[in-house]
């Protein structure tokens, strides 16, 4: 959607917001979207990160759950014989 926006539809989007804010806010302004936008990439990052190690979590008691169930099989095996 915005990389519809070029050149002179840009430059009448920032006068807007430069007339909205004022000159002084709009420095303040431009650190706030910075901070808001390091953070929302912080989040997704963690959160991928959270996603991979549940994944793996999962995995892994898959793995020992099909060992315990083929143990126990082996064991039923051994006392029937």
């Amino acid at each position: 959607m915005l990389a519809n926006i070029a050149g002179p539809d840009l430059f009448i989007v920032l006068a807007v917001v430069a007339l909205l804010f004022g000159g002084s806010q709009l420095p303040k302004l431009a650190r706030s979207l910075g901070s808001a936008s390091h953070e929302f990439r912080k989040g997704v990052e963690d959160g991928s990160q959270a996603e991979d190690k549940t994944a793996e979590g999962k995995g892994k008691a898959e793995d020992k759950g099909k060992a315990e169930e083929k143990a126990t099989t082996e064991d039923k095996g051994k006392a029937s014989t």
